[in-house]
């Protein structure tokens, strides 16, 4: 469908540069739907709207005319809503779940930190609106929000240079569904890399339980007590870079192994691979330390100091920090010979610069970032091409896709809710990548059951841990052996399924999966649990003290047959029940897993 405008007219802009704006017909019956679409610094503009397949879902696209001036022009839409039945807002950085005032301020979302997308909520999960921003790389400036005059939710977006394309879902399906389209919308228009298997298994990281406190022969001992416990890789963390013990950048950069704590790389690395782990390495990209030697030849390229961090960050629009840091980087893989890369503060290269490189080849910072990290990943797939390649929160966008093979939560030690909201978020906006858990860490003595807790917080997502495993007794390491083998062995319905996280205002108490006829659900607080449709499987994780669980089905299961198991795997009850109604309640211990087969 192409519209004309409605209305329009060539006026000033408040920055005195001209003003093109024109009404928009959606074609769609939704009483109170307003949009605008505007072009700043373009004699006219053309609007094309294209109802996509899905009903209540389209493509608006705004392509400005021909510039009036040097400046370049800004494409903008907007559009609000009536304010009604809405009882949260859903953003792919996690946070608050409040509805904002539209009077806050805009979001910025670019390659290196955000999405552009967003959710409005209403009753029972149904999405009010949902909007992505078709611009995957330069940045996007998002203004979402209450009217308080009115009682309407606004949202305006807007970029610089060529068409802005807008995907606008106004069909009320569930959340979960509308945004999971807006990324199998990015998708469709973008190479994406090879996720191989390995990016799904457990993996063991030395941060929270070594810091960088660490040597070449505790990072072996203690991947030595990981493997037989079923993880799949290890991730040394900050630390393997220096002989420091602060909490400092300042040694970052030249990216050498620490010459005390680890004084031979390439044998370390191999006899942890020979465990049978894969092995990935801590950069953190953008810095050059205040006293490394790559600073010497590096500070004229920086976009920033941090004095508190004591490190430069570089400027990737730089070809000079660019081949750098490629080279320094690939050695991790070529000379050391480990399997991947944990990729560190990529969201850092979004900070306002102070100072510049004087050789860019390239404007924007973000299309910097996006040729630094195209030029690695083909230096490192050509050794190894299946690398792991870890990003994290906030840098999860779908412009950072062909990149990487996983995204992990931002950290949240020690905290079950902040890791379940988190990588719940991240399912649904990562497109093909593995989503990781920030680390679980606890403390020496905490309960088995509390244990199990923490690892049903990340059912859906691959999970982390980083513990001193050295000083858990029986009861702990039976916990985490079993929940990693239960996630093992349902890894494709937990992870490689249809998700859906529900109430996002209450940090999602309930979360679903389902694969074929199988389903899986992690309960976090004392909700009722729905089972619809046809199923051969179901598998259930308590997180809540509340041990009755009642189900509820959409038809008679028939005859069952039940297991209940504790945080440590031990047989609770079994049952072979012919259930004739439509509920079924069953207690379930704290950190247990239920297990009904039809």
């Amino acid at each position: 469908m192409t519209t004309a405008p409605l209305s329009w007219d060539g006026s000033a802009h408040p920055s005195g540069r001209t003003e093109t704006a024109c009404a928009v017909e959606t074609g769609l019956d939704l009483a109170g739907l307003r949009v605008r679409a505007t072009a700043v610094g373009a004699a006219d503009l053309a609007v094309r709207v294209t109802p996509q397949e899905v009903p209540g879902v389209l493509l608006i696209e705004v392509s400005p005319g021909d510039p009036t001036d040097e400046a370049p022009v800004r494409a903008r839409v907007e559009w609000r809503l009536p304010c009604t039945g809405a009882t949260g807002y859903w953003t792919p950085g996690t946070g608050t779940r409040w509805l904002p005032p539209s009077w806050a301020l805009p979001r910025i979302a670019a390659l290196p930190k955000g999405a552009p997308v967003g959710s409005l909520v209403g009753t029972a999960d149904a999405a009010l609106c949902t909007f992505a921003v078709g611009e995957t790389v330069r940045p996007v400036s998002i203004g979402e929000g209450a009217v308080e005059e009115t009682g309407e939710f606004s949202w305006w977006v807007e970029h610089e240079g060529g068409t802005l394309r807008l995907l606008l879902d106004l069909s009320g399906r569930h959340f979960a569904d509308t945004v999971r389209g807006a990324a199998d919308w990015w998708g469709a228009s973008q190479p994406l890399s090879v996720v191989p298997d390995s990016a799904f298994e457990p993996v063991f990281c030395t941060w929270y339980a070594l810091h960088l406190a660490m040597t070449a022969t505790e990072v072996e001992k203690l991947a030595e007590l990981a493997a037989p416990l079923g993880f799949g890789a290890l991730i040394v963390d900050d630390g393997w870079q220096t002989d420091e013990n602060g909490r400092s950048y300042a040694t970052t950069g030249d990216w050498q192994p620490a010459p005390v704590g680890f004084p031979d790389f390439a044998e370390h690395v191999a006899r942890v691979r020979a465990l049978g782990l894969n092995y990935l390495l801590w950069h953190a990209l953008p810095f050059a330390g205040d006293r490394s030697a790559a600073i010497g030849t590096l500070a004229e390229h920086a976009l920033a100091h941090l004095p508190a961090l004591e490190t430069y960050v570089l400027d990737p629009r730089s070809p000079v920090v660019r081949a750098h840091q490629v080279e320094r980087l690939a050695a991790a893989v070529e000379q050391h010979g480990v399997d991947g890369l944990k990729i560190d503060f990529i969201d850092t290269f979004l900070r306002e610069p102070t100072t510049a490189s004087p050789d860019p080849d390239c404007t924007e910072v973000a299309e910097g970032v996006r040729r630094l990290l195209a030029e690695l990943d083909a230096r490192l797939r050509a050794v190894r091409p299946e690398v792991l390649i870890e990003h994290r929160q906030q840098y999860m966008g779908p412009g950072l896709w062909p990149y990487a093979t996983m995204v992990r939560a931002t950290d949240c030690p020690h905290n079950a809710t902040e890791n379940r909201t988190r990588t719940a978020d991240l399912r649904l906006t990562a497109g093909p990548l593995a989503v990781h858990a920030d680390p679980l860490t606890w403390h020496p003595d905490e309960a088995p059951a509390q244990i199990a807790v923490l690892l049903l917080s990340v059912l859906f997502a691959t999970p982390q841990v980083s513990v001193d495993l050295a000083a858990q007794g029986p009861g702990q390491l039976a916990a985490l052996r079993f929940w990693l083998a239960v996630m093992a062995e349902h890894r494709d319905l937990l992870q490689r399924s249809e998700f859906r996280p529900h109430r996002p205002e209450l940090a999602y108490p309930l979360i679903e999966s389902r694969r074929g006829g199988a389903r899986a659900f992690g309960r976090y607080a004392p909700v009722p649990v729905a089972v619809a449709g046809e199923w051969d499987l179901l598998l259930l994780g308590n997180a809540d003290p509340d041990t009755l669980v009642r189900l509820t089905f959409d038809r008679p299961p028939g005859r069952l047959t039940v297991l209940v198991q504790d945080a440590m795997g031990g047989t609770v009850a079994e049952a072979a029940p012919n259930v004739e109604g439509l509920e079924l309640s069953l207690h379930v211990p704290l950190g247990g897993l239920l297990t009904l087969r039809r």
